[in-house]
């Protein structure tokens, strides 16, 4: 779904007016990344720095700009109790500050993330609070570092992967998955015995009461 029919479907009283006016021309749109951290980060898709905030969360921020380094990926909006986990990350790093920032950054699993997005005027300037788009909830850093040929520099990635909807839900330290750990502990439980088959996307015949 593109950016604009996603936008599209939220209602007048959620998207202020002269946004919905602006994109109904031709238009600039800003997409913001905020992660909850202490301290926080605040990042744009875009050049520069620019001051601004996600309505009744963060007055007179600075976002920075992340520019084509910045990748976002493509976001699943909750669907019947169903989502993804997804990876937001910043490309072509020199290995040592991407070493640096691994080494400093504050511990960022269990903290809110926020994509949101808002049209800019001329002057590449916010018309509006921050629109909230997508929320979800960061789980873990990663770091890649692409193959290189000849003379070229080696680059890092730095990627957060985040996950929503019933992704966010934690299982028990002691679940059991196979059927070998079922049985080590339920000698006589054949709960898991089709978890092999299940796995492989077959889908069971449930029976009718």
């Amino acid at each position: 779904m593109a950016w604009q029919d996603l936008i599209g479907s939220y209602s007048v009283n959620y998207v202020p007016q002269p946004v919905l006016d602006a994109m109904a021309t031709s238009h600039i749109l800003g997409i913001f990344f905020r992660l909850e951290t202490d301290p926080g980060l605040h990042i744009w898709a875009g050049v520069n720095d620019i001051p601004a905030g996600f309505d009744s969360i963060d007055e007179d921020t600075v976002y920075l700009g992340g520019g084509r380094l910045l990748n976002i990926p493509t976001l699943e909006v909750l669907v019947n109790g169903q989502s993804s986990s997804v990876e937001f990350g910043i490309s072509g790093i020199d290995p040592s500050t991407a070493q640096k920032v691994l080494d400093t950054m504050p511990d960022v699993r269990g903290k809110d993330l926020k994509i949101g997005f808002t049209t800019l005027d001329q002057y590449y300037q916010p018309m509006s609070s921050i629109v909230a788009l997508w929320t979800g909830t960061a789980s873990h850093p990663t770091e890649s570092s692409p193959a290189v040929t000849g003379g070229e520099n080696k680059k890092t990635t730095l990627s957060l992967a985040v996950v929503s909807g019933t992704n966010t839900r934690s299982r028990a330290s002691q679940s059991l998955w196979t059927p070998a750990h079922q049985k080590a502990f339920y000698p006589t439980d054949e709960f898991c015995s089709n978890i092999a088959r299940l796995g492989r996307g077959v889908a069971p015949a449930w029976p009718n009461y």
